[in-house]
């Protein structure tokens, strides 16, 4: 029987939350899909991709990212004390590049020489071409 529809439990073994919940993919990139996932599910269990990847995030991206106290703006507020992160001092100006590097390091794993991205203002472009520079693959 399967379970009402919630996001609260996650997807089951096929991906699929709930009654009508799951996930469409046309069938002829099913197996790129599957292996994304078969070496996503072998990577995030690796303490090596994590410590590479934790390494590419600090001397490369600049993380963490600082923290600024806005304190006139908490003055005028009042109340709790603002912060602002600072992801904009990330190399390539923004947050991207911190999801783009695990895609790209999953992908240099998986043995892929060629990389794609969809971008709409840019910054994700300019992400994934930045980290495709450092590992010398084709974007």
């Amino acid at each position: 029987m399967q379970t009402p529809n919630t996001y609260r439990g996650g997807p089951d073994a096929r991906g699929h939350f709930g009654l009508y919940g799951g996930r469409y993919v046309a069938e002829t990139l099913m197996p790129l899909i599957l292996a994304v996932e078969q070496a996503y599910n072998a990577a995030k269990d690796d303490p090596n991709f994590h410590a590479e990847l934790a390494y590419y995030l600090d001397h490369y991206v600049g993380r963490p990212s600082p923290l600024y106290f806005a304190e006139r703006l908490t003055r005028h507020f009042g109340g709790a004390k603002i912060y602002f992160k600072r992801d904009e001092l990330n190399h390539t100006g923004a947050h991207k590049i911190n999801n783009v590097l695990g895609q790209v390091l999953l992908a240099r794993r998986m043995g892929k020489r060629r990389i794609i991205a969809e971008t709409g203002a840019g910054q994700h472009g300019v992400a994934t071409a930045t980290a495709c520079a450092l590992f010398d693959l084709q974007c």
